[in-house]
């Protein structure tokens, strides 16, 4: 089954091309502090793709992708007179931190809600794990292709938020350590910690599941 978020890629590619002329991202902060909704507009419009596809890798119903599309803009627009420029790198890398951030405060909110419900994987699913299993041979190769999968998110929903985050970070986005640690804000030990113990949460998982 062909992900959502390839599916939103197609959609988004079918938009129109932005102009030729790119005011620079500081510029356009700068307006969008002086009440320039236009400027903020060309920065909504510059990094959508990209936030849209940091919350498909969390989520993925259409409408929890759009809201967090949607409150990470917002959270970055509230938050521009604590942006930095050329200290943060980037405005990317900046609204990237707050776009982790806003998918790590829905995961919460997503576990309390799910708390009292068990996700049990199909009979078809349970085949496709066994056969995986038997073929892939060591447990961390085994994570990386279930982590892979469409049926990651019954398996991410028993693993505490801050663990699925940093699992899904380092197994779906492929990000190293240091990178997890300037988007969450952790220390790379801390996340070091939260990855061993997120695998060894997903191995527990498949042997329930299975």
């Amino acid at each position: 089954m062909e992900h959502f978020a390839d599916k939103f890629d197609l959609v988004l590619a079918a938009l129109p091309s932005a102009p030729a002329f790119h005011p620079a991202d500081d510029e356009l902060v700068t307006a969008s502090r002086g009440g320039d909704q236009a400027a903020f507009a060309q920065l909504f419009e510059r990094y959508r793709r990209l936030v849209t596809r940091q919350a498909c890798r969390f989520f993925h119903r259409r409408e929890q992708v759009e809201e967090i599309v949607q409150e990470s803009f917002t959270d970055a627009y509230f938050a521009l007179g604590s942006y930095q420029g050329g200290r943060e790198r980037s405005f990317a890398a900046w609204l990237s931190r707050i776009t982790v951030r806003v998918c790590y405060d829905e995961l919460k909110r997503e576990r309390r809600r799910t708390a009292h419900v068990v996700n049990q994987v199909g009979e078809e699913e349970e085949a496709y794990l066994n056969t995986r299993i038997r073929d892939e041979g060591p447990a961390s190769r085994i994570e990386n292709a279930v982590v892979a999968r469409d049926l990651v998110g019954k398996l991410l929903a028993h693993l505490n938020p801050a663990d699925r985050l940093v699992l899904t970070l380092l197994n779906v986005e492929d990000l190293s350590i240091a990178e997890i640690a300037d988007l969450t804000g952790w220390s790379a030990s801390k996340v070091k910690m939260r990855a061993h113990r997120a695998r060894a949460a997903l191995r527990r998982a498949l042997n329930k599941l299975l």
